[in-house]
């Protein structure tokens, strides 16, 4: 099936020249995201399928600025948008169209839809939010991983011992206690990513359980779109 935006796409992105395919996916902070992203990445290369990969503040145009400006936490929630479509833009240009046109599998750390639903937990409008990212590639599978707050909130504490100032919408919700900030962001940040899910094919999966359960998910579902991967 021909690649197709959402939008109307950028003058220089020749839709009819991308032969790979663009795997998302997504999930908060603890559930388990980074590590589906690398055994898959590992799964697809022992397959013989090359692999490149995305995410969130990785461009080279504006990756590091966006995490200077961040740690002010002084941005409007306009500017972080569009600083974050800048981010993405460039990415989109530059690592996943000569990507997909090589063949490759794009797999993205994250894609449109988390930034999108930050942006409307912090008040923009939802059309104008969505307007934005109307350039992006539709790919061709989208997987969610769902965690319940409270367990992502016990992930983190575990792995770092602390939450984060963005991911607990401490720029947005002022609260004396950090854990409470953070499962209020998180629960209102999964609603909007459900209420997305009605427009956009997500396959959710259940992030709770053991990594190695969570993969062989992952698997069937990436065997569905390309076939028999890996070993094993």
């Amino acid at each position: 099936m021909p690649k197709r935006c959402y939008g109307k796409p950028p003058p220089s992105l020749d839709l009819s020249s991308l032969k790979g395919k663009l795997v998302v996916i997504e999930g908060a902070d603890g559930s388990g995201r980074s590590t589906q992203i690398r055994l898959l990445q590992d799964l697809l290369e022992r397959g013989g399928y090359p692999t490149t990969l995305i995410g969130l503040k990785r461009s080279r145009l504006v990756a590091k600025e966006l995490g200077e400006v961040m740690g002010t936490t002084m941005l409007h929630a306009r500017t972080l948008t569009l600083l974050y479509a800048t981010d993405f833009a460039d990415q989109l240009e530059h690592v996943v169209a000569p990507a997909l046109r090589a063949g490759f599998i794009v797999l993205a750390d994250r894609y449109i839809f988390t930034l999108m639903a930050r942006s409307v937990i912090r008040g923009l409008d939802e059309d104008w939010v969505k307007e934005i990212y109307n350039f992006a590639i539709v790919p061709d599978l989208i997987i969610s991983l769902k965690v319940r707050p409270q367990i992502l909130a016990e992930r983190t504490f575990r792995k770092r011992s602390f939450v984060d100032y963005w991911e607990s919408g401490q720029d947005i919700q002022r609260s004396s206690d950090l854990y409470d900030g953070f499962i209020s962001y998180q629960s209102k940040m999964q609603r909007i990513l459900r209420s997305a899910a009605k427009s956009y094919p997500f396959q959710e999966i259940n992030g709770e359980e053991s990594p190695e359960q969570v993969h062989s998910e992952v698997r069937l579902h990436v065997e569905r779109l390309l076939g028999t991967v890996g070993g094993g």
